[in-house]
């Protein structure tokens, strides 16, 4: 019980800073928008886009860097998204250094498809694509037993039709992790970069920089885990004004429109902030994976039917060497709802002797 208290004790102590220290307005202008997708499944079934977990799991490296540990060496991840009308992906692989440290390197990939070109008159003149990609070199390090640092460092290109870009960017990392193995927490400092050839001559447009805190608690007597993500803590207010939403239109007498109360403003606002998670294990070779993510609830629910947006379950399976995840994602009521695909292997374990 004294853990569940310092979890969320701490969780909303985050939030309560956040909100008075920023108040910049939510919306985004910025590209490469695919760097901050969940590309793990086991990531996305507990509703967030990374972990603060150091179970040596490679497939959390890739958004979460200061978790790349020694006991990562020849781990081997693939994994795949469909997500609506875009696929995409990574192939990741890590490997240690006795003098250089831990490494993580992954190829980060999404595809939107094959789209119908036509001119302003309306006349089809063929076909065109879109596509992007990150190669990402992660790297890891332990300062002290509860204290582990890391950071990636970004190559990005992206090809929208005929317009192409290129960027850098890093990522920055610190996680926590108690004596006894059971809470941890990070904070990430995701996408400081450049784009260094923009789209258009003259035209550069900011990284999607984020940053982000996350805990995780472990129950001492039962193989089950708790996360708590705060997302997006460079802006307080990520709200917006949605003109379907039958609440935000007039009254057809008075012309008033409805607005929400201060504390249920607050409340809101600090939802939208959080996303909330569980993972228990079952004999070490199987685990049921459930999150929530109120913000994507509150963007992608019908007014009509809100069924299980924001909602997510996934499971995780070993199977001799190597670990299989599958999540599926409800993003909106009577839509299309993404599946992610990863498996992960450890190369080390063909070459042990029996």
């Amino acid at each position: 019980m004294y853990r569940l208290i310092r979890f969320f004790f701490i969780s909303t102590l985050i939030l309560a800073l956040n909100s008075n220290l920023l108040n910049a307005q939510s919306g985004s202008s910025g590209t490469y928008e695919f760097l901050n997708l969940t590309n793990s499944a086991r990531v996305a079934s507990v509703g967030g886009n990374f972990l603060p977990v150091r179970d040596n799991d490679v497939t959390v490296a890739l958004a979460n860097p200061s978790v790349i540990t020694a006991d990562m060496n020849n781990s081997l991840a693939f994994s795949f998204v469909n997500f609506m009308a875009a696929n995409y992906g990574y192939v990741m692989f890590a490997h240690s250094f006795s003098k250089a440290g831990n490494f993580a390197g992954a190829l980060q990939f999404i595809s939107y498809g094959s789209f119908t070109q036509a001119d302003a008159s309306g006349t089809i003149t063929g076909t065109f694509s879109a596509s992007e990609y990150a190669l990402n070199i992660g790297w890891g390090r332990p300062l002290s037993p509860h204290f582990n640092i890391g950071a990636n460092a970004k190559l990005i290109y992206s090809a929208l039709e005929t317009y192409r870009s290129f960027g850098i960017a890093v990522d920055v990392a610190g996680t926590y992790t108690a004596t006894d193995d059971v809470f941890n927490a990070s904070l990430i400092f995701r996408n400081i970069g450049y784009q260094i050839v923009p789209y258009t001559a003259g035209n550069h447009e900011p990284l999607p920089f984020q940053i982000q805190i996350g805990l995780s608690e472990k129950l001492k007597h039962i193989p089950l885990r708790f996360y708590q993500i705060f997302s997006d803590l460079q802006k307080w207010d990520l709200s917006y004004t949605d003109p379907n939403n039958p609440s935000n239109q007039a009254d057809p007498i008075t012309g008033q429109t409805q607005s929400k109360s201060g504390i249920s403003k607050f409340a809101d606002n600090l939802m939208r902030h959080i996303v909330l998670g569980g993972e228990i294990t079952i004999a070490k070779v199987f685990a049921i994976r459930l999150g929530y993510n109120y913000r994507d609830r509150q963007e992608m629910k019908l007014y009509s039917k809100a069924g299980l947006a924001g909602f997510s379950l996934g499971f995780g399976l070993r199977i001799k060497m190597f670990n299989i995840s599958y999540t599926r994602a409800s993003m909106q009521a009577g839509g299309h709802n993404p599946n992610y695909f990863t498996v992960a292997v450890n190369l080390s374990e063909f070459t042990k002797k029996k």
